[in-house]
């Protein structure tokens, strides 16, 4: 029997959305905070108990309706390679992609098997998971880790990625290969859903996405069709040509820019979003006042119209972000559609 989760996935007529956040375990938890004392953040994602572990805190203690995978999108790079290091101030990778050193890349052949430890963690969080309850897991998007590769980061102009065409065309190629057994991988650990989280795609234009990007995605997604889910970050509907919407995502996720209601309406997949996620950090009852105004139009909906909505942020749960604010984001989802 299917569960709620999986329920909306399929776009079949559901009562009340399921509830699940991006970065939903992560540095606002205590749950998490606490293992932080006693581990680093690579342990807390290499060493499968503890990334179960952290990845079941948020579902025990704030009852979301599904638990995601807790790793990081970098990953695949350190196993091309590129030495990757976590400190206080972010990941920091050992070198910078360029034409030059990307021939020194692992063949993507030898390198996804470094990737099986997201198996077994997927393994663990399903054991532990109430059958109640839905299983996500997730890689990044192949511009976004590109951007990464080549800046360090994805903040600012992006100049270097933006020049560097042939690079991308070159590194896309063994990133797609790479990502299709990462994502079997999760698959066979038990995901319900794999979403591509792709938070450097707005920084292009439409044109360039349409062009450039959305070739590769097309890839993942004829690969495994109706299964996997795209998260993009800062992209509107401009982006999303007749093309993407022919493609068999099995849904997306938008951020907190879009209006959500017209795309819930034409949407084959199921919707993820969007809450402005800096809103959380609001007063208690200042919150509960700008998300009440949030689900209000949903409430207006009918039960088939809003088939396929699952209730989150615009994007991560932020550090800091107060605790009884998500859990009162869990509790008012609830009672809204009750």
């Amino acid at each position: 029997m299917k569960n709620l989760f999986q329920k909306t996935l399929s776009k079949e007529i559901v009562s009340t959305p399921p509830v699940w956040m991006m970065r939903q375990a992560g540095r606002y938890h205590s749950h998490y905070q606490n293992l932080k004392l006693k581990n680093t953040f690579m342990d807390l994602c290499l060493q499968p108990e503890l990334a179960a572990e952290v990845a079941m805190g948020p579902v025990e203690d704030f009852d979301f309706d599904a638990a995601i995978l807790f790793s990081d999108i970098l990953f695949p790079l350190k196993a091309l390679g590129m030495p990757l290091d976590y400190g206080d101030g972010g990941p920091k990778l050992g070198f910078r992609l360029n034409a030059d050193n990307v021939k020194s890349l692992k063949p993507w052949q030898e390198a996804w098997p470094e990737m099986n430890f997201q198996n077994a963690v997927m393994r663990l969080t399903r054991q532990r998971l109430s059958p109640a309850k839905g299983l996500i897991g997730f890689v990044g998007g192949p511009w976004t880790l590109f951007v990464y590769a080549m800046e360090g980061g994805h903040a600012g102009n992006l100049l270097t990625a933006k020049t560097n065409w042939k690079l991308w065309e070159q590194f896309s190629e063994t990133i797609c290969q790479f990502l299709i057994e990462n994502i079997r991988l999760q698959f066979d650990g038990g995901a319900d859903v794999v979403m591509l989280f792709d938070t450097a795609a707005g920084e292009v234009s439409p044109a360039v996405f349409q062009n450039r990007l959305q070739p590769v995605l097309a890839k993942l997604a004829q690969k495994y069709p109706g299964k996997l889910g795209y998260y993009s970050k800062g992209t509107n509907t401009q982006f999303f040509n007749a093309q993407w919407k022919a493609l068999p995502w099995a849904g997306q996720g938008h951020d907190h820019r879009n209006e959500l209601i017209p795309i819930l309406s034409e949407a084959p997949g199921f919707t993820q979003g969007n809450f402005d996620q800096s809103l959380l950090h609001l007063g208690e009852s200042e919150f509960r006042q700008f998300f009440k105004e949030y689900l209000k139009p949903f409430q207006a909906l009918t039960k088939e119209q809003r088939r396929g909505w699952v209730c989150g942020l615009g994007h991560g749960v932020l550090p800091k972000t107060p605790e009884k604010n998500v859990r009162a984001f869990v509790e008012m989802v609830r009672s809204s559609f009750a």
